[in-house]
């Protein structure tokens, strides 16, 4: 297994397939033996990231995962947990024509040059957002180990074309913030524009981008270490691990860099006989060690590179200029099935440094 399908080093997993492989899965590893895990919870968490709305790609496939190891009687035995989705309705020769023909923005023309041309073409292979769903198989598990002790994840659509959700509170987000929509947002109206916007979008030919936060409550001080183990460090590698994800910042993020450090510290005061914090710019994070307030951070996810408009690329076989129209099945917006991708993957990533690195 090439080690870019590998994560972790106490809660270790391994993502395998194809979009239009016969079946895609997962390998998770580290788990401790005699967890519960609740499979209605993991099938409502998959089903989020399916489509089938009219803003997503009209590809149905089931997403239903048969487990062939790791669970006894619906408890972890201690062994591996190997999760596989079957591929029932993939049209590969939909992606005949673009053999070698690269289109603007997938990764095509570089798995060709990396693989000699041996790449898997058929959907994107497997840079295709399809390997999502085992991660979010994956980070549904992880979801369950992580409410064990408390700690609870949620993620919306902060902004798509410019329309703005109610962003979470950095200081008192909680569990009860985390409630969802069918469209995951805060405000019921920013949703409804977003939705407006991106059908507008579609109509066009053309497709959006947008970016999520995501929050994690309840996190104790102490999870995460310096340098390399940092927080943001491990958090970041899952998130990118997302097809799509271009940027990711945490607290203030980029913002910080343009205000005074007295307005950026978080500062200290005793309430109740407790350490407190009044402000969260840190995003939960100091030394990449986790302060005790809620880790908040944001994903840019690019617009979708399958569009239907015009574009220009190159015929790698004639090796001519070309035009091209990609037609199939294709989301004009990937950011609404990315929210339980950006959960699954701070899930994974906590709940390992969490093992690995809690004092």
């Amino acid at each position: 297994m090439p080690l870019s399908f590998n994560f972790g080093k106490k809660i270790k997993i391994q993502i395998f397939g194809q979009s239009h492989s016969d079946m895609l899965g997962v390998v998770i590893d580290g788990l401790p033996a005699g967890l519960e895990i609740d499979s209605d919870k993991i099938a409502k968490f998959i089903d989020r990231r399916r489509g089938g709305y009219p803003y997503t790609t009209k590809r149905a496939e089931t997403d239903m995962p048969e487990i062939i190891s790791g669970l006894t009687c619906g408890k972890t035995c201690g062994a591996p947990i190997c999760a596989v989705f079957k591929n029932t309705d993939a049209r590969s020769p939909d992606y005949e024509t673009l053999r070698n023909i690269p289109r603007p923005s997938h990764a095509d023309y570089v798995a060709y040059v990396k693989y000699g041309g041996a790449n898997d073409i058929r959907g994107g292979g497997h840079f295709s957002g399809r390997l999502t769903l085992p991660l979010c198989f994956a980070g549904a598990v992880c979801i369950q180990m992580l409410e064990e002790k408390e700690v609870y994840i949620g993620a919306h659509i902060l902004n798509i074309a410019g329309i703005t959700d109610r962003p979470y509170d950095p200081v008192h987000v909680c569990r009860e913030d985390f409630a969802g929509r069918s469209f995951p947002v805060n405000d019921a109206d920013a949703g409804k524009d977003m939705v407006e916007a991106i059908l507008a979008s579609s109509a066009e030919g053309d497709s959006l981008g947008g970016i999520i936060e995501c929050a994690v409550a309840g996190l104790p001080v102490g999870i995460g270490g310096p340098m390399f183990e940092g927080i943001e460090n491990h958090v970041a590698q899952a998130v990118f691990g997302i097809p799509a994800i271009k940027g990711i910042e945490f607290g203030a993020g980029f913002a910080a860099a343009q205000m005074r450090g007295s307005r950026h510290n978080d500062q200290y005061c005793y309430e109740n006989g407790e350490i407190r914090i009044k402000s969260n710019n840190a995003g939960g994070i100091l030394g990449g060690i986790s302060t005790g307030m809620p880790l908040i951070f944001r994903a840019a996810v690019k617009p979708a590179p399958s569009i239907a408009a015009t574009q220009n690329t190159v015929n790698m076989k004639t090796r001519m200029n070309v035009k091209l129209n990609i037609e199939g099945r294709h989301d004009p917006c990937i950011v609404p099935r990315a929210v339980p991708c950006v959960e699954a993957a701070a899930a994974i990533a906590i709940l390992d440094l969490w093992e690995h690195t809690r004092a």
